[in-house]
């Protein structure tokens, strides 16, 4: 019994099932594999509009908090990043996911990125809405994310969420062309427009 536990066991991933390891290896091309908590779950790859509106964030943001320019630097940000968090781990892949540059000072030399990020932002569609607000938000929690962004192209809007003692706690809700100051990047105002923009 103890021979066939053993074996059983993936080499890569231990703590998780072994049909689940294969599975998130073995998508297919068009979709989206992340396990949380031991489950795997698959979606749609994002479709344009949705990366219209994360690349449009990260054209934002990149000046004033990765280069330093009109803002203070000191950030690293990454587009669709593979992370691997905890010890099962939880193997996700956020829209955009940031980290103070101390805490990430050198690129991994593994695909996978195990240092939880500082931020992540989420872009909202009908196939990913309840995931991202039912199953990964809880997780980025577990993991200690301080912040978690919700983008809805679809509705205009923004939602911010600080990571506080008993849960997450809902410090912004924007949207159209409004201009905003959200945390974690709350020193440099920030225009929601072009978000929505082709």
């Amino acid at each position: 019994m103890a021979a066939d536990s053993a074996r059983a066991r993936d080499p890569e991933y231990p703590n998780l099932r072994t049909e689940v390891a294969d599975a998130y290896r073995s998508a297919p091309a068009g979709v989206v594999v992340e396990v949380i908590d031991g489950e795997l779950f698959s979606m749609p790859k994002p479709r344009p509009r949705h990366q219209n509106s994360a690349g449009s964030l990260l054209e934002g943001l990149a000046p004033p908090f990765r280069r330093g320019r009109g803002g203070p630097g000191g950030w690293i940000f990454l587009p669709e990043p593979e992370l691997s968090l905890g010890d099962r781990p939880d193997l996700v892949e956020p829209d955009l996911a940031g980290w103070h540059r101390e805490r990430l000072p050198e690129a991994p030399e593994d695909a996978a990125i195990r240092v939880v990020p500082d931020w992540v932002c989420e872009v909202l569609s009908t196939a990913t809405r309840r995931h991202d607000r039912m199953v990964k938000l809880p997780m980025y929690y577990r993991h200690g994310v301080g912040h978690v962004w919700h983008v809805d192209p679809d509705a205009e809007t923004l939602d911010v969420y600080r990571r506080v003692t008993d849960g997450w706690l809902l410090v912004l809700t924007a949207g159209g062309a409004m201009s905003v100051r959200a945390e974690p990047f709350e020193v440099v105002e920030f225009d929601l427009g072009p978000l929505w923009l082709w």
